[in-house]
């Protein structure tokens, strides 16, 4: 992933190429479960008709493969163990492959670590015709200086979020419009370089093409957030095993991205360290008798350990619910209060409707969403993601927002920097051409 700008290209390329074909596969790369969908497209709209907005280039598809497997070799959203996570894949994909009875050769893949950073661009540019073209588009994206996002960082999306053309703002897509001065403000985000390249490197050694990338945190709000949301402002909260994404949406379109290096993973571990217990019965515990708000019949309310460790008076220990509730919840107050920092430093105050959606396995502990109000000061509700065609039942939890938000993207593509033919020396992923040029040009 040297050039930045080529490699999207051509995965994009890729992408369109599997979708032409009519299978591609859905890959979430989670820390807690790896999950692949397989989905049949039936076909595109018309090359042309597509906008830059959120739903561009609309194609119908239709699940026809879904498998679901434990995690292997991931934390924090990242690969740690490289053969452990091609293992883990392989598992996922075959069986999601068994189930659809094809074979998959491309893949989309999101992640949700990688210490993703947001950056708000802008750029303006003099109109030569008057009348907005596709090459006018890709000059105002150009002239967006690329800020320095420092060494050993990609830049994982780069969309335009909104252009303006002389005095009138808030335009989707400029293109065919007249006027004399076309601007636009575009999101970028950045993520560490090492962990795109384990992944990618983890998905070839599995004998498959990455035809594109996402950050789990935006297609997981792509399919939480309903469209009244994401037009007046709001925030999706994905909490996953190893990591809780966060993204913020106004106008259809993402404008911040980050994530808490906290997740499900570690209440269990609180779990499993406060009562002595192995990791699944801790995971067994939180999921049937978990919560964040103790009442008064939690006190009488006694939970049996198990074990097998032979050991009677060990394996018949009993505790309340109200101390189950105790270690859990300054786990996930400690998680909610991140997230509130990062919000606060977004400054998602300032937005109209400033609703929250709290989505992912770990948003389903009882109580949280009550919890997540008092701590975050906002409008929540909990989330779950959008009904696509062909998609089993088993697929349908909060877990799954981000593998139902990576179809909606593959299906939906927003356009991004390198959809447009950009020149050589304004290449996103490395500033050096950039400076030769200029000391050529002014010394």
């Amino acid at each position: 992933m040297t050039d930045l700008y080529q490699s999207q290209r051509a995965m994009r390329k890729m992408r369109q190429q599997a979708m032409d074909r009519g299978v591609i596969a859905i890959l979430d790369v989670g820390s807690s479960k790896i999950a692949c969908l397989v989905l049949r497209f039936d076909g595109a709209e018309p090359a042309g008709v597509e906008g830059i907005g959120a739903l561009a280039g609309q194609s119908r598809f239709r699940v026809i493969g879904a498998a679901t497997t434990r995690s292997r070799g991931v934390r924090f959203g990242e690969i740690h163990a490289m053969q452990e996570a091609e293992r883990a894949i392989r598992t996922a994909v075959q069986g999601a492959q068994k189930m659809a009875r094809v074979r998959v050769d491309h893949v989309i893949a999101c992640f949700s670590g990688a210490e993703p950073r947001s950056y708000g661009l802008e750029g303006a540019i003099d109109l030569a015709e008057g009348q907005v073209g596709a090459a006018d588009v890709a000059r105002v994206l150009a002239a967006c200086e690329m800020p320095e996002i420092g060494p050993h960082r990609e830049v994982l999306h780069a969309q335009p979020v909104n252009f303006a053309l002389d005095h009138r703002s808030g335009l989707g897509d400029p293109r065919g419009q007249i006027g004399n001065r076309l601007a636009c403000d575009m999101h970028l985000l950045s993520v560490d370089e090492s962990a795109v390249q384990n992944l990618a490197h983890c998905i070839h050694r599995c004998d498959l093409e990455l035809a594109g990338l996402a950050s789990s945190a935006y297609v997981a709000g792509i399919s939480s957030l309903v469209e009244d949301e994401q037009e007046l402002g709001a925030a999706c909260i994905d909490m996953g095993g190893g990591a809780t994404g966060l993204s913020i949406f106004i106008k259809k379109h993402m404008i911040y991205a980050d994530s808490v290096r906290l997740g499900g993973d570690h209440v269990t571990s609180d779990i499993s360290k406060g009562l002595q217990v192995p990791l699944a019965t801790a995971e067994r515990l939180k999921t049937l008798y978990g919560g964040v708000v103790a009442t008064g019949m939690d006190d009488r309310e006694m939970i049996g350990l198990g074990g097998d460790s032979g050991d009677y008076e060990r394996d018949s220990r009993t505790v309340s619910r109200a101390e189950l509730i105790g270690i859990m919840r300054p786990r996930v107050e400690e998680i909610l209060e991140d997230v509130r920092a990062r919000l606060d430093a977004a400054g998602f105050e300032h937005l109209p409707a400033r609703q929250i959606v709290l989505t992912g396995a770990g948003s389903q502990i009882p109580g949280l969403d009550a919890l997540a109000a008092r701590i975050l000061g906002q409008q929540v509700r909990l989330g779950r993601p959008l009904r696509v065609q062909g998609l089993p039942q088993s697929a349908t939890g909060p877990g799954f927002a981000a593998a139902v938000g990576l179809c909606l993207f593959a299906a939906h593509p927003q356009d991004e920097w390198w959809d447009f033919d950009i020149a050589p020396e304004r290449y996103p992923a490395r500033s050096l051409k950039r400076a030769v040029r200029w000391f050529k040009d002014n010394w």
